[in-house]
């Protein structure tokens, strides 16, 4: 069945490519001040978290994770890293950062292109959506959906998946995790990301006052994409777990094989 059209395609992997660098270069502006609060002001004694370094007894240096009056030893991977055989005192290590080295204002350049590369290209999909009846298709639920939930959960928890014809629309799942990443996550992203522009703040100062506060709009930020990262995690999962080269193939090509059905001349044969 052709299950994707050309301009969802486009958008998918523009997406990919949007969020890897706004990812990496948001872990990099992390990294020149790396904690979080809530309210209108830094305070520092008191971070609701915080990825750092300290000392040991010994006199040894570690890397640490604060979340609250609990501290975590994160050495290697958080707070202390080694980057081209140096030891760092960096909060996310030199791979996962953009760019590698410490620098601020390259990873604000990087952030703030990317950000409105990825802005434009959910408003082409969003419109896209909207008028093809595509958007609807695939974020609401159809009520016999709703009626299997609990069966739709059981059946992933067994990593069983819907074939035949079922298998012609997403998954109540699906349909419900996308509708809380588009109407929920992907707007609180943009809404943070706005409430701590220092232009956007003076022109529109109640996205500030709804948000609780700068700092707070920082830290609803930090949430909001560690959510969408979680997303992109089970996401991909379920896409190897249920079939890696279908799933591919049809966001690439736009075709996606349905079990017990092929294709001559054009036309489907069960």
């Amino acid at each position: 069945m052709f299950r994707h059209p050309l301009v969802i395609r486009v958008a998918h992997w523009i997406n990919v490519v949007c969020l890897a660098v706004l990812l990496m270069s948001g872990l990099q502006i992390f990294n020149a001040h790396p904690a979080l609060y809530w309210g209108s002001q830094s305070t520092f004694d008191t971070p609701a978290l915080a990825i750092t370094d300290d000392q040991t007894d010994s006199g040894a240096s570690r890397g640490i994770m604060q979340i609250g009056g609990h501290t975590f030893d994160t050495t290697g991977w958080l707070g202390l890293s080694t980057y081209q055989g140096e030891t760092l005192s960096r909060a996310f290590p030199a791979w996962i950062t953009l760019p590698a080295n410490q620098n601020l204002a390259q990873g604000r350049r990087w952030h703030f292109l990317f950000a409105w590369a990825f802005v434009i290209n959910g408003l082409i999909y969003l419109l896209y959506g909207i008028g093809s009846g595509q958007l609807r298709r695939r974020i609401i639920p159809d009520g016999d959906q709703i009626r299997h939930f609990g069966a739709s959960i059981r059946e992933h928890i067994l990593l069983r998946f819907p074939k035949g014809e079922e298998a012609r629309r997403y998954n109540v799942l699906q349909k419900l995790t996308y509708l809380v990443v588009v109407l929920v996550l992907l707007p609180m992203m943009l809404l943070t990301g706005l409430g701590m522009s220092p232009g956007v703040n003076a022109a529109f100062p109640v996205i500030l006052d709804v948000l609780g506060g700068r700092q707070s709009a920082r830290t609803l930020h930090f949430i909001t994409v560690n959510l969408l990262v979680l997303f992109v995690i089970v996401h991909v999962l379920l896409v190897i777990v249920s079939g890696l080269w279908n799933n591919m193939r049809s966001m690439v090509t736009g075709w996606y094989a349905i079990e017990g059905e092929t294709r001559r001349d054009g036309e489907i044969v069960r």
